[in-house]
């Protein structure tokens, strides 16, 4: 009874009106579908079927070759990234699609060595970004920030060299560091001087963990790199002892539902653990991850707790004030995105 209540109470209050902070966005994974296509046909780039029929690919990613696959796709998009201007172009669109989905904030997460050999080098390719989200920020009206994150596929004296660069932005855009791609490689620990280097330097930690590993990736992101919030950490939820921690410690998991389901990490929506952690306390930012891939961008996600979790309009309130709490955005800018979710739940 309560789940249908919540669902007739839901229909009054736009999603996409609700104020919130979007704290797990892929940099090349937020790109249109359509500018895409048009990339690659300006340079001449050939895209897979995948990429090219406007549907999200069908990908699976809970084995290595879903995973290869997933990271093929990727790499052939990131491809098409080329130019300032083609970097300005993806900052821009992706602020505008946020700021549609009712995001007020954002930090969007990039590994600037992806894009350092066409853009000139580490450096310039990271104040590209930089000049590009501050452009962004000023049209749009959106927060935003950027989360430099290493590649646990590489070498961790590499990550060492991207924490030391991410420190040197700290006061010109970059708030966090953090720690992509298959948790399943390697181990945490090797990228712990990576982390300390950024924690001194004031930003936040932020690793993946607890998406195509279990439980035990968590506690190393914790235990290891000292996380301040968890990309993912869905996974948690099967571990009681680690939900305590994670809610007495009051550390923010970045769940992106639709992803889940579209990597095979759940078979359907409402198999993703949200109640679980949210009844857990575990505070929770919904992101969209790489909706290039996965079709769903921000406002999807919080209707994805709504219908297949029937989360009432004060608990999809609550949701997005976690996602604010767990931000980088200055007191000031919190407490006024707090204010304006509670008049969206007033309205």
């Amino acid at each position: 009874m309560e789940s249908v209540r919540a669902r007739g109470e839901a229909a009054i209050r736009d999603l996409r009106r609700l104020p919130k902070a979007h704290l797990h966005l892929h940099f090349t994974g937020s790109m249109r579908s359509a500018t895409l296509l048009d990339l690659a046909d300006k340079y001449g780039v050939h895209l897979p079927e995948a990429l090219r029929s406007g549907e999200p690919p069908q990908l699976r990613a809970t084995d290595e070759r879903g995973w290869f696959r997933f990271q093929r796709l990727y790499d052939i998009a990131r491809s098409c990234l080329r130019t300032p201007e083609d970097i300005q172009r993806l900052v821009r669109e992706a602020a505008e699609e946020d700021v549609r989905d009712g995001s007020r904030w954002l930090e969007i997460q990039v590994d600037p060595t992806s894009y350092a050999p066409r853009l000139g080098g580490l450096i310039p390719a990271l104040e590209i970004i930089l000049d590009a989200v501050r452009s962004a920020s000023r049209d749009t009206g959106l927060g935003i920030r950027v989360l430099v994150a290493a590649n646990r596929m590489k070498h961790p004296l590499d990550a060492r060299t991207l924490a030391r660069l991410a420190v040197r932005y700290a006061d010109r855009g970059v708030i966090g560091f953090g720690l992509s791609n298959d948790e399943r490689r390697g181990f945490a620990r090797d990228f712990d001087r990576a982390f300390a280097i950024a924690r001194e330097g004031g930003l936040l930690a932020a690793p993946h963990g607890g998406e195509l590993s279990g439980p035990a990736s968590v506690r190393d992101c914790l235990d290891d790199l000292h996380a301040g919030r968890v990309g993912h950490g869905v996974r948690a939820a099967e571990d009681p002892v680690l939900l305590r921690r994670l809610a007495s410690r009051g550390v923010t998991c970045e769940v992106c539902p639709a992803s889940n389901v579209a990597l095979g990490v759940y078979e359907k929506p409402e198999d993703v653990p949200l109640r679980a952690l949210f009844d857990a306390g575990v505070p929770m930012a919904l992101g969209a991850d790489d909706p290039l891939l996965f079709g769903a961008r921000l406002a999807a996600q919080y209707e994805i707790a709504r219908t297949a979790h029937g989360f009432s309009d004060a608990e999809l309130a609550e949701l997005a004030r976690q996602s604010v709490r767990g931000s980088c955005a200055p007191q000031d800018e919190q407490q006024r995105l707090l204010a304006e979710i509670d008049a969206w739940l007033a309205a």
